[in-house]
C-alpha cells in the first residue's frame, strides 16, 4: 500500500514541476544561488521516495530522476522568463546522488555513513 501511495505522491510532485514551472511566476522565484539549492533539495527527494519506497531499481531510479531533470530543462528553454542550464541539471543530479544514499549513524561517532552500496537495494542482501 505505501509504495502505491508513495508512487502517487511521486507523480503530483513530477506534475507540479512542470505546471508550477510553467507559471510565469516561476521565473526567478528563488534567486540564484539557493535555486540550485531547491534543485537538489527537489531531486533528493524525487530519488530517494522511488529508491527507497517505491522500490525501484537502482539503474531504473537513475535513469528515470536524471531525465526528468533533463526534460524540466529543455521544457524551460520555450518558456517566456526562463532559461534552461546545464548548472541546474548538475544541482538535479547532485540532489539525486544524494538521494541515493540511506544514512546511518555509526555507533559511539558523530559520523553519518551511507548504509546501500551501489546496485543494492537497501532492503535487499547482495545474494538476492
Amino acid at each position: 500500500m505505501i509504495r502505491w501511495f508513495t508512487g502517487f505522491w511521486v507523480l503530483v510532485m513530477v506534475a507540479a514541476l512542470f505546471a508550477g514551472g510553467a507559471r510565469p511566476e516561476a521565473a526567478g522565484l528563488i534567486p540564484v544561488p539557493w535555486d540550485k539549492l531547491a534543485h537538489a533539495a527537489y531531486f533528493f527527494w524525487l530519488t530517494f521516495l522511488l529508491f527507497r519506497f517505491v522500490g525501484m531499481p537502482l539503474r531504473w531510479v537513475i535513469v528515470l530522476v536524471l531525465l526528468v531533470g533533463a526534460a524540466d530543462e529543455f521544457h524551460q528553454s520555450f518558456l517566456p522568463g526562463r532559461v534552461a542550464g546545464w548548472d541546474d541539471w548538475l544541482a538535479d543530479a547532485v540532489g539525486t546522488a544524494l538521494g541515493l544514499l540511506r544514512f546511518k549513524r555509526k555507533p559511539g561517532s558523530s559520523m553519518w555513513v551511507a548504509t546501500c552500496k551501489v546496485g543494492i537495494h537497501p532492503d535487499r542482501s547482495a545474494s538476492g
